[in-house]
């Protein structure tokens, strides 16, 4: 055996496996997550009107851009330097910065809320008692989401998948039960939440063993520092893509009302939400492990290359049947009030193919500590989105909502392959693509035969997913890769 190929093992046959036993841990949890978003299309689109829709997923995109600037930077600097910290024995000391900062924020948010509430109201066109349950909701949210980086920064991917059902089956139990009986819409929803989170921290604080760490002591403010050079350039990333991905329901519920905001949250919740979760499964098991071996100084090129060989294996399939039959798949999850939606549905696909790609080419950028770089890139993408959102929605009404998240999400994808970090540029796996490109040929001959045949859509799709996976694993060897 050579020296290369005892190195191959090392660095990445043996990690690979170690990641796929993780990604058979985390699948439950997130396919559970996957089930739990398509069922809530049906349930929610034919309990709620498309106008009450609107009002729902404008309520939702108002708490992520709270968490966003406020408590989830907090969560994913906690998974970053949690080993390190591990490492060094401090962990007690990490966790109880990180809630201390976590409290400071949320104060903080509440002043302002108070203070600027009127100019909440008027910007993201929300009536007060909706925006009340909203700052009321993110205390749980923001436990929720630290508690789930210490799982993710402990790997208790089993934990992690308990909770996530759990909490997927109590939100849609809860929302239900009070949109039929109580009938308060939108509110609802936003109530259910509240109630299902709160029941899942309490799980959390047990999963995580949190209390046995906690010491209230002051904080190493050199830790500080660490996690909010960390962090803060994360937040400003994120609230970049906030502006590409949500602002779009604002402004469309501006120029054209809350029923049409409801349509784009349809289509976006069509997309975003159920193929991201699909997507993660690689990398809620991955990040983690890359992070320990990097920090083992071993080198984590290859990893990241072959994971996104096996992201795009799963994933453009997927995205090319979801455009080709946006009419279809809109028929199947939604009331027909929303069937409009469909329009946007192949934009929105592609938006969160590119997008989840670069959750692997943005990985050099946290690995070396440079968040500021992926922060500039965000935030140049985030700018071009707004701009974009404004300017193609006014002009083109609906389907520009569409057209906007692509481009920006396409450019978004294309500067973080071009500017890289030193040892650390992602290693295009052309061999994967091309073999992935030639088995969608017989799959390509199968469609133009049974598209307009008696077949329902939903076998046609399924018919199209075995021929072209099928022809995959058997011409494997043609293109001399190892399957790890």
């Amino acid at each position: 055996m050579t020296e290369e190929v005892k190195r191959y093992i090392h660095q990445v046959a043996l990690p690979m496996k170690v990641l796929f036993k993780d990604m058979a841990k985390y699948a439950p949890s997130k396919l559970f997550g996957l089930l739990g978003n398509a069922v809530i299309i049906p349930v929610y689109t034919n309990l709620l009107s498309p106008a009450q829709y609107g009002i729902y997923v404008i309520s939702l995109a108002v708490l992520s851009f709270l968490c966003i600037l406020f408590s989830d930077w907090i969560g994913l600097s906690g998974l970053r330097f949690f080993r390190k910290n591990e490492l060094c024995d401090k962990i007690p000391n990490y966790l109880s910065t990180l809630i201390m900062i976590l409290c400071s924020n949320l104060f903080v948010m509440y002043i302002l809320a108070f203070v600027f509430r009127y100019r909440f109201y008027d910007y993201f066109n929300v009536p007060p008692k909706i925006f009340l349950i909203i700052l009321l909701l993110i205390i749980p949210v923001a436990i929720r989401a630290l508690l789930f980086q210490v799982l993710r920064a402990q790997i208790k991917p089993g934990a992690f998948t308990v909770s996530t059902i759990v909490n997927q089956i109590l939100t849609i139990a809860f929302s239900v039960l009070i949109i039929k009986y109580l009938h308060f819409g939108a509110v609802s929803v936003l109530i259910g939440m509240a109630v299902s989170i709160s029941i899942i921290d309490i799980i959390l604080v047990f999963q995580s063993n949190i209390l046995k760490y906690l010491q209230f002591e002051m904080p190493d403010s050199v830790m500080v520092k660490s996690i909010f050079l960390y962090g803060i350039p994360v937040a400003i990333a994120s609230i970049s893509m906030w502006a590409i991905n949500q602002s779009n329901k604002f402004i469309t519920g501006h120029y054209y009302g809350m029923k049409n905001a409801g349509l784009v949250g349809v289509a976006y919740n069509m997309t975003f939400p159920i193929l991201m979760t699909l997507f993660a499964i690689i990398t809620i098991a991955a990040f983690p492990r890359i992070i320990n071996l990097y920090e083992e100084k071993i080198d984590v090129k290859p990893i990241i290359s072959k994971l996104t060989g096996y992201y795009m294996l799963i994933s453009l399939p997927l995205v090319l049947l979801m455009s080709v039959y946006a009419k279809d798949i809109i028929m199947i999850f939604a009331n027909e009030k929303y069937i409009e939606a469909y329009t946007l549905l192949p934009y929105l696909a592609f938006s969160t193919f590119f997008l989840s790609f670069t959750d692997y080419t943005t990985m050099q950028y946290h690995l070396a500590n440079k968040t500021y770089i992926l922060t500039a890139l965000k935030v140049v993408s985030g700018l071009l989105g707004l701009a974009l959102n404004f300017f193609l929605i006014k002009t083109m009404g609906l389907i520009g909502a569409g057209v906007a998240a692509l481009i920006s999400n396409f450019i978004y994808f294309i500067l973080s392959v071009i500017v890289v970090v030193p040892g650390l540029e992602w290693r295009i796996p052309y061999k994967r693509i091309a073999h992935i490109l030639f088995s969608f040929i017989p799959a390509f001959f199968v469609w133009y035969f049974i598209h307009k045949s008696f077949i329902l859509p939903v076998y046609q799709m399924i018919i199209l997913l075995l021929v072209y996976y099928s022809f995959f694993f058997s011409v494997r060897k043609m293109f001399r890769e190892i399957m790890i």
